[in-house]
């Protein structure tokens, strides 16, 4: 067992005793579905759980793979070992730990590692068992300046102090990288107009801190973090993540950036970023005829060339020989060549440096020279590049990757000096070629300077703005990163194989059938089933929803550094476009829970193209719509025409409910800092108040009586007490109190979750209970997440008390003014977005086995709001001179309506699809 998987079984088994037990009671699921691979039920008996690869290929020429995999509780106690196998039964090894633990102590979701030894093999038996050990196992040495991991193939030594990050690669003796660093163009200000004269400075990453945070044996994984620095100057955070697998020839990097740049105008005031990069040195040891450049273009193409190439001459040295060099194979000895050749290859130039340039989502351009000072000539182009190249020669190289490459444009890679002893290869994350990076708020407010003309701006563009509310001051961005040590130039089919690894790193996921029978995530959803032309049609519907937010991804260009992963809230019918520009309707910021839509599509499907959608989504939306320096940390972003734009600061879209799918099937490192982020975010009700600019009683902030939304609010701080609580993190004793006691205060409120909202103490983690009865319902609350995280919360904690005020609440939405009124004393007021909520009646169904409430689930799903009954399920073709390019749309579609369809769909079937209506919509 590794040393963090004991220290983590320790821990779990000292918090154990005092774990609470609960029961799973949700109905509706068909516990007998098989999960994709034929298998049925092995996961609700702790039997072999089939894992296979989400794309044809397998493990490629990836360094390994990291995939998580859920538990029924009771099931596998908190110090059980996992072994895996491939279909022939041959073991595999693989490195286990726990990521998240049932309230008894058992086993919740396990992360499992495979390098290597995974390679060949397109499907895997996990079970609990003794692992195989790898045959080269990593090792991991830590000294005073620097830590080394050693794979069994390739030997990386990591710095602590200083601006290497990486301070050399080998391969068994031949150095093969060295100081691989990070590198950060300024610009101060902005060249307006037709002159320009802006200056560039260059900031080296500096460490302020490396630590091991897995040491094998199949995966190790160290953490760098640091900031820019100039002279006496520190910015631009960044946190930096490398994953070492056992047997791998290459590493993977997770590269994170905080912006707290200050772009004010004025000649040198300002924060623009011209170029940001990854850096590398690559000793040169072979002839300039044995050396070799290789540039991915589209798909399989490649740029193939030497530094010196000996093709397309005068005087032709040999058809073996030229044959040789495109192959990248050492050169026989050149007095073995066409003496014409030979005493003329001076006079050969070497091409030492090579630039690839995606400034667009639609185009590259490729060029070359043979040194500085001297002209550059266009060597290609093409549309979107993989964004992977090689420089090296025969005697060793570095193959490198961008993920994401032409999405997050503007990217570029660079080779500098590959003529010389030494080469350098950038791989530009943002390309210092496009314009410089311009994060200013787009518009001055327009005299919008107290809130109730603020509200009026909201009423007009559905955009809420405050002066010095518009700031991307906090925000962040992570790319992913790979790089190939190689002992010689790589064939053709390996580089192939290499880039294909950077396009779609493989993954291994457990199916459908698996994931619904361990009941997590609330058991809202079961594996998708067309047995009846009823639940075909939805299926059909939802099918159509998913394809066309793809297809409207890449038609409308929803691309670039900042704004991939995310999509549009609205539609413009009469522009036939998206409201891009309009407000509160531009981009969606996790408007309604697509999240949830999209990670819920998936986890019933196991659809690989569904699984990618949602990773870009969580990448984003994580990352960009929310803060993670400064006074919000911990707060997201209302949608708005930037992403950052709207002065709606909220828990609503920095909750952790949107990145929980994504971290348990991939136990990815950085989504759960995120998730840890959010722990303490309650502290942020004392910043900024959610509803200031609409209360009519005075109101100041008060530590011991902070205004909580029991909805958007509550639900976003309960998402991150709960995934701190499971994984059993350091603040997990904090967490489960602090849901115990906000469940226990929300129950006692005179009309629990119909009150609305609570005075919340911050030392006591309670709200005081209220001495009157208020009705308070917003059609909102419940949309971000509530309804879920009351669904895992009512199954893991037994509060009959909190379960019936969840229920009452779910009951009573839906239900008639008159029906309202008899229960509160009052009705709920004018609402909105009935079929969002008619998977609360499903909930409630499920819990009372209620055929009245799944009767009326169904009728608000079908007839209420939304896309209903009379929907078209179409598109219509559209073209200039109506729109800038051709395309289709349908004008009813958007971004609100479509998560809540998505939500309501997967959930009522999974709650009370056998009591569906014999009815079909058109």
């Amino acid at each position: 067992m590794s040393p963090i998987l004991r220290r983590s079984v320790l821990k779990a088994a000292a918090v154990a005793g005092a774990a609470t037990q609960f029961s799973w009671a949700l109905g509706g699921k068909d516990a007998s579905a098989a999960d994709g691979t034929g298998r049925a039920g092995a996961a609700a008996t702790g039997e072999p759980v089939s894992v296979e690869w989400l794309e044809d290929g397998g493990l490629g020429a990836a360094p390994g793979s990291t995939f998580g995999v859920p538990w029924p509780k009771g099931v596998h106690p908190a110090d059980t070992t996992f072994a895996l196998a491939a279909p022939d039964g041959e073991d595999v090894p693989v490195q286990s730990w726990p990521t998240a633990y049932w309230p008894d102590g058992t086993l919740k979701w396990t992360a499992h590692a495979v390098g290597g030894a995974a390679r060949g093999a397109d499907r895997f038996s996990l079970t609990a068992g003794t692992p195989a050990a790898p045959a080269k196992g990593i090792t991991v040495t830590e000294t005073r300046r620097d830590i080394t991991v050693d794979t069994g193939v390739i030997k990386a030594v990591i710095g602590k102090d200083g601006h290497r990050l990486v301070r050399s690669v080998s391969r068994g003796r031949t150095e093969i990288a060295t100081d691989g660093r990070l590198v950060l163009l300024r610009q101060g200000d902005l060249d307006e107009g037709d002159r320009g004269a802006a200056r560039w400075e260059r900031f080296d990453g500096e460490i302020r801190g490396t630590k091991v945070e897995q040491d094998g044996p199949v995966r190790a994984v160290v953490r760098v973090d640091g900031k820019h620095r100039k002279d006496g100057r520190r910015w631009l955070p960044f946190s930096i993540r490398l994953y070492f697998y056992a047997g791998a020839e290459s590493f993977r990097m997770v590269h994170t950036i905080t912006f707290d740049g200050d772009q004010r105008p004025g000649r040198d005031k300002g924060d623009f970023i011209r170029g940001l990069g990854v850096r590398f040195t690559v000793p040169m040891r072979d002839a300039a005829y044995d050396r070799h450049i290789r540039i991915a273009g589209e798909g399989k193409g490649f740029l193939t060339e030497a530094v010196k190439g000996i093709t397309g001459l005068r005087r032709d040295p040999g058809a073996a020989v030229r044959a040789a060099q495109v192959r990248g194979e050492k050169l026989p000895d050149p007095a073995t060549w066409d003496q014409r050749v030979t005493t003329r290859l001076s006079y050969v130039p070497e091409w030492g440096d090579h630039t690839l340039a995606q400034l667009s989502a639609d185009g590259f351009t490729l060029r070359k020279r043979t040194k500085p000072g001297h002209g550059w000539i266009t060597s290609g182009g093409g549309g979107r590049a993989t964004g992977f190249g090689y420089v090296g020669g025969v005697s060793g190289g570095l193959s490198f990757g961008l993920r994401d490459f032409w999405q997050k444009h503007p990217a570029q890679l660079d080779i500098r000096g590959a003529a010389g002893s030494e080469a350098e290869v950038t791989l530009w994350l943002w390309s210092p070629e496009a314009q410089p990076m311009d994060l200013r708020f787009y518009h001055d407010g327009m005299g919008q300077d107290t809130y109730a003309e603020q509200l009026e701006g909201l009423n007009i563009t559905y955009e809420d703005t405050e002066p010095g509310f518009g700031t991307p001051y906090g925000i962040a961005r992570t790319s992913e990163l790979l790089f190939w040590a190689n002992e010689a130039t790589p064939t053709a089919d390996t580089l192939v194989a290499q880039a294909a690894a950077v396009r779609t790193p493989p993954q291994l996921a457990a199916g459908a059938g698996t994931l619904s029978r361990a009941g997590v995530f609330g058991g809202l959803f079961a594996p998708v089933d067309r047995s009846t032309e009823a639940r075909a049609r939805i299926e059909d519907q939802l099918d159509f929803l998913f394809t066309y937010y793809q297809d409207q991804v890449e038609q409308r260009r929803w691309y670039g550094f900042w704004d991939y992963g995310d999509f549009m809230h609205s539609y413009d019918p009469d522009r036939h476009q998206w409201r891009y520009d309009v407000g509160g309707y531009a981009w969606d910021n996790s408007e309604l829970s697509p999240d949830l839509w999209l990670w819920f599509a998936y986890l019933r499907s196991g659809r690989a193209d569904i699984f990618r959608f949602a990773e870009a989504l969580t990448r984003h939306t994580g990352e960009v719509d929310v803060y993670h320096l400064g006074q919000w940390a911990g707060l997201g972003t209302r949608h708005g025409v930037q992403h950052y734009a709207d002065s709606a600061k909220q828990q609503r879209i920095s909750t952790a409910v949107y990145r929980r799918p994504y971290y348990y099937l991939t136990a990815d490192e950085r989504v759960g800092d995120l998730m840890r982020d959010q722990v303490d975010s309650d502290e942020t009700f004392l910043v900024i108040d959610p509803q200031r600019k609409v209360r009519t009683d005075p109101y100041e902030p008060d530590r011991n009586a902070l205004s909580v939304g029991f909805g958007t609010d509550w639900s976003g701080l309960a998402a991150g007490w709960l995934t701190e609580w499971e994984r059993q993190g350091p603040q997990a004793a904090k967490a489960e109190a602090r849901l115990r006691s906000t469940m226990e205060t929300i129950a006692a409120q005179p009309n629990g979750f119909v009150q609305g909202s609570g005075l919340y103490d911050l030392d006591t983690g309670r709200f005081a209970v209220a001495d009157r009865p208020v009705v308070s319902v917003s059609h909102l609350s419940s949309m971000f997440g509530l309804v879920e995280m009351c669904a895992e919360l009512i199954g893991l904690i037994d509060m009959p008390e909190f379960k019936e005020a969840w229920l009452d609440y779910c009951r009573y939405f839906n239900a008639t003014k008159a029906e309202q009124k008899a229960r509160y004393g009052s009705d709920f007021g004018s609402l909105l977005l009935f079929q969002g909520h008619s998977r609360q009646d499903a909930y409630a169904a499920a819990q009372l086995d209620d055929d009245a409430l799944a009767e009326r689930a169904w009728q608000k799903f079908y007839d209420s709001d939304a896309y209903t009954s009379d929907m078209d399920w179409g598109r219509t073709r559209i073209e200039g001179p109506d729109v800038l390019e051709p395309g289709w749309e349908n004008v009813r579609v958007n971004s609100n309506e479509t998560a809540l369809f998505g939500l309501a769909a997967i959930q009522n079937l999974a709650l009370v699809g056998d009591r569906m209506p014999d009815r079909t919509p058109k």
